[in-house]
């Protein structure tokens, strides 16, 4: 309890000095989470506009846009001004990035990320301040609803995790970061028992990382019968969660998973209540739109692109931008009580899906869960589709694997592809990461 007060002190003392925005922000979506749907489209509208009007004045690529569609500024119905805008892709800003910065904001002065570039397209990205602070506070809301608690400890399975060195930053990492890393660039036998020696002295609340990092850790501890760890919450992101790997990781850590969904460009998209009937969305920060192949809004219930534009950041904004995801809109509101919408479920990048002749797709993510938990004797799976004639199946065994595995893997992936399709069976010792660290289940290079 000494320990955990530290920890909230800390925080509290940080926030403090830094204008107290996080813990402000973290506050109003708490209460903005309940609040009547009237409200929240009268928050999303006034913040639209605001930053409507910003990226007119400030930026190059936006302000020219304008221009072209004639938008209404003062318009009623902002949102339906912002939809006369076209899509903006992920080539759009590596090709024309400085035009997307606000001339509000010296470049210089930005915080700059870089994304991993798991569809092949990475960017360089600009953030100010505020919008890191604001997409700090959505993940401490996020966290809560996973039982984290400010002044909790956390047990990350992450890739490239940061190493404190100096004596200032093992003291920051102490009383601020109060985290220990499971490298997931280094997931091995001795790696994963010095992890779990590790969270038995450290005591943490939560885990959070790789869904299917976490999966790999959670099997390890299953096969070892190492029961001790037991967190409050568990969170997974990054990657698709598959029902299958949370059945898993739920056994070794007799506990509920809340899955998380976000990306490095715009921050926390949505997130899993304690009712886990999808994903509560982030919509005091966001707006989030699914499109059809023609960019027009599908029915809620519907699989569709989605689209963001991001509120919080005025230093590049970002204007009904392409995730490169593909999610389905709720029909429903969540028992919880709370009144954000709902995302029922993702259905992977656009990059998972899978080319068929007939100009068809398939959800590559999809088909492998349904191997996985049909057919015994598969370990892990990966999709590689190089051309509209050709598959790989990168296959590891598993313990139950027979003469059978392979031929009933054919006829499952022969049900979907027809014979014009030459489908090969690799036999691989593992899956191999991307340079983040994160697992890709299904991959087409079309």
């Amino acid at each position: 309890m000494l320990d955990k007060m530290i920890g909230k002190l800390a925080f509290l003392l940080w926030d403090t000095k830094e204008g107290g925005v996080r813990l402000a922000e973290y506050q109003h979506l708490k209460r903005l989470e309940n609040a009547p749907t009237t409200k929240l489209i009268d928050h999303q509208s006034t913040r639209l506009r605001e930053l409507l009007i910003h990226a007119n004045l400030t930026s190059p690529w936006y302000s020219k846009q304008f221009k072209t569609y004639n938008l209404d500024l003062n318009a009623t119905n902002i949102i339906k001004e912002l939809q006369k805008l076209p899509i903006t892709t992920k080539s759009d800003i590596r090709e024309n990035t400085d035009q997307f910065i606000s001339t509000a904001f010296p470049k210089a002065t930005l915080n700059q990320a870089k994304t991993g570039g798991s569809t092949g397209v990475s960017l360089n990205l600009y953030f100010d301040e505020k919008c890191q602070q604001f997409r700090n506070a959505a993940q401490m809301y996020a966290d809560n609803l996973a039982q984290w608690e400010i002044g909790d400890k956390v047990a990350a399975v992450w890739g490239n995790p940061p190493i404190a060195k100096t004596l200032k930053e093992k003291i920051r990492s102490y009383l601020l970061e109060r985290t220990i890393y499971l490298d997931t660039m280094d997931l091995n036998s001795d790696s994963m028992n010095h992890f779990a020696s590790e969270w038995k002295k450290f005591n943490p609340t939560v885990i959070f990382g790789h869904s299917h990092s976490i999966y790999v850790f959670a099997k390890f501890l299953l096969e070892n019968n190492i029961q001790a760890l037991r967190p409050r919450g568990i969170v997974t992101t990054s990657m698709m969660l598959l029902d299958s790997e949370r059945k898993i990781i739920e056994e070794a850590f007799a506990c509920a998973v809340t899955n998380r969904y976000g990306c490095e460009e715009v921050g926390l998209i949505g997130v899993e209540c304690e009712k886990h009937e999808g994903m509560h969305l982030n919509t005091a920060h966001l707006f989030i739109e699914c499109l059809d192949e023609n960019n027009t809004p599908v029915d809620p219930g519907t699989p569709g692109k989605i689209v963001i534009t991001d509120f919080n950041n005025l230093a590049m904004p970002l204007l009904r931008y392409r995730v490169e995801d593909v999610g389905v809109l709720s029909t429903h509101a969540c028992s919880c009580g709370r009144t954000t919408p709902l995302l029922e479920r993702l259905e992977g990048r656009v990059a998972d899906f899978l080319k068929k002749a007939d100009g068809g797709q398939v959800a590559g993510v999809s088909l492998v869960e349904r191997t996985l938990t049909k057919i015994p004797g598969i370990e892990q799976m990966q999709l590689v589709q190089e051309d509209l004639h050709k598959i790989m199946i990168n296959r590891v065994k598993g313990s139950e694997f027979n003469s059978e595995t392979d031929r009933l893997l054919l006829e499952e992936f022969r049900l979907v592809f027809d014979a014009n399709v030459e489908i090969i069976i690799n036999d691989v010792n593992k899956i191999p990461q991307e340079k983040s660290g994160k697992y890709r289940f299904s991959i087409c290079k079309i």
